[in-house]
């Protein structure tokens, strides 16, 4: 059995700074609100004419991860992109990526597990490599939020929190044992999907356009969120899953070098961080200055970590993921 490690991270944001003032000029917030609640500073945001999209970014994430990596793109063997803001409705942002960079005719497939995405991909990545399948998979999150938000005092409970990037990550197959991923576990409760969900289409058909052909009150083209029930769940989640990826490989919570939450909200960080009774040097968090940008919020901070020095060669590294769904997903990392 081969086990897997991650040799190259690369992350990108767009260069449009969108902060809590830009907010407050078009719906009814302020930043004291929005920090108070969320944590958040400033995000980023696609700009019109920019030529980012979902896998534009994932592209640009990838190049840098795979250079990292020390590899060349013909080296890759499967792409596994995650996502819940794909460029089309079908076909995949994987597939997209494949062509954009050229890469042969590898197997490319979308995991849509939204804020969890990320950690799940990853857990499909380390199965095909442990089984021996391949060696080298291209692990991507990836988002445009903005295109899909509602801009007014309506959406702000939403709109608020949300931002654009990408992240990627190479697995590769490693002999080395104990080092890399050790395990992953993954978890969904569907019977609370509609507490955080958008039942209306891709956003390939944007939101204003629909509500033109479709006017209507009740629109269901906007993301949805029950904010404290989500809240909730999440603390609750985030602590189990947390804790089976420890118990699995005989670790103790004082054995986390760093833990890497997904960026959904800093108060449900801090609450961990409490709960656990880390350090600060022991959690890594960036939604300040990104927001939450759901699959790619994971590999944006973990490669954020891993380039300021805050991860390095030997540490216990713990991924931790909840949202939409509802699904959550653990992976307990030795770098």
């Amino acid at each position: 059995m081969y086990t897997s490690r991650i040799t190259g991270m690369g992350k990108y944001v767009p260069e449009n700074v969108v902060t809590n003032d830009d907010l407050s000029k078009v719906m009814d917030t302020n930043d004291a609100w929005i920090q108070e609640r969320t944590g958040i500073k400033e995000r980023r945001h696609i700009k019109k004419g920019d030529g980012n999209s979902t896998a534009v970014m994932g592209v640009k994430a990838a190049k840098i991860a795979i250079e990292r990596a020390g590899i060349s793109k013909d080296d890759i063997e499967m792409i596994v992109f995650a996502t819940l803001s794909p460029d089309y409705y079908f076909p995949g942002c994987g597939v997209q990526v494949q062509d954009l960079m050229g890469i042969h005719t590898c197997p490319a497939l979308d995991v849509r597990n939204q804020c969890s995405g990320f950690v799940y991909a990853l857990s499909v990545a380390d199965q095909f490599i442990k089984t021996g399948m391949y060696k080298n998979v291209l692990v991507i999150g990836s988002e445009n939020h903005s295109g899909g938000l509602d801009f007014s005092t309506r959406g702000r409970g939403v709109t608020v929190i949300f931002g654009d990037g990408a992240g990627a990550a190479v697995i590769s197959r490693s002999d080395k044992e104990g080092h890399g991923v050790l395990s992953t576990h993954l978890h969904s409760e569907g019977k609370h999907a509609l507490e955080l969900s958008l039942k209306g289409p891709s956003t390939n058909h944007w939101v204003p356009a629909l509500i033109e052909e479709n006017p209507q009150e009740d629109i269901p083209y906007y993301p949805y969120m029950n904010g404290q029930f989500v809240f909730k769940n999440a603390v609750v989640r985030f602590s189990e899953v947390i804790m089976e990826g420890l118990k699995t490989n005989g670790l103790e919570v004082t054995d986390i070098d760093m833990l890497v939450p997904h960026q959904a909200n800093l108060r449900i960080s801090q609450f961990i961080q409490k709960k656990f009774k880390l350090s600060d040097d022991q959690v890594y968090n960036n939604i300040q200055k990104y927001g939450n940008t759901t699959a790619a919020s994971i590999p944006i901070a973990l490669c954020e970590a891993w380039e300021e020095g805050k991860v390095k060669e030997g540490d216990t590294v713990v991924l931790a993921a909840f949202g939409s769904g509802f699904t959550w997903a653990s992976a307990v990392i030795k770098w």
